[in-house]
């Protein structure tokens, strides 16, 4: 039985990935950042109590990750997917920035992913599959921006694509394959309700791409229907 770790999975894309993956057989080491309130997460671990574990994580918390990784330090990890994200709730086009925001912003969705990689890449390293996914954004790529605007998510989701590249470099070595995602515009919470797709289209088609990665897709940027985003 393969074992996926991932973050943010009490809601949207995160808990689809957990449902799916439960689906499939896989083992499921779901993070949380409030266990206790992770209503729809505890509902799905309790309909598969051998496959799903869920564990508090607050990837702001580098405490918390570290004391994460002591727990799980005789796993194998095959999947470490860094899903957990945030989206600024205000304003952020030029003249609006929120600069407390944008520090908080960095803090989860660039920091963390490489602090995850940094404090997992023992159990990852050790397992079969030996990948790291990380969910990014289109809005974080430079070529493809054409409207302005989004400082703070677009810069942060830059910067979060810029990490798993060198990732990418520097593990090499350990055959691990560091990639990143774009989810596509979904329907979450996060995502908004005019969003294009459905949580269960956008990680159906993600996990396709994952099935496929080799260690050569290393550094690649996709989209959740297997197309290369423009950097």
């Amino acid at each position: 039985m393969k074992t996926i770790l991932i973050t943010g999975a009490n809601r949207g894309i995160g808990l689809e990935f957990c449902k799916q993956y439960a689906i499939a057989g896989w083992r499921i080491l779901a993070g949380s950042r409030n266990p206790a309130t992770s209503t729809e997460l505890n509902n799905l671990a309790t309909e598969y109590p051998k496959q799903i574990t869920v564990y508090a994580l607050d990837v702001a918390n580098h405490q918390q990750i570290e004391q994460l990784s002591k727990t799980l330090f005789n796993e194998s990890i095959d999947l470490l997917i860094n899903n957990a994200g945030i989206y600024p709730s205000h304003s952020d086009g030029f003249g609006e920035t929120n600069y407390e925001a944008w520090a908080s912003t960095f803090h989860v969705n660039a920091m963390a992913p490489l602090k995850m990689a940094e404090s997992f890449v023992s159990q990852v390293s050790r397992s079969e599959l030996k990948t790291i996914i990380t969910i990014t954004s289109k809005m974080g790529s430079i070529g493809d921006n054409h409207k302005g605007g989004s400082y703070v998510y677009r810069s942060s989701k830059a910067a979060v694509n810029n990490v798993v590249k060198s990732l990418a470099v520097d593990l090499k070595d350990t055959r691990i394959t560091a990639v990143l995602l774009h989810p596509g515009w979904v329907r979450t919470d996060m995502g908004g309700p005019n969003g294009l797709i459905s949580t269960t289209e956008s990680v159906s088609g993600m996990r396709q791409v994952i099935a496929k990665l080799t260690p050569a897709d290393s550094g690649k940027f996709y989209a959740f229907d297997g197309q290369i985003v423009p950097w």
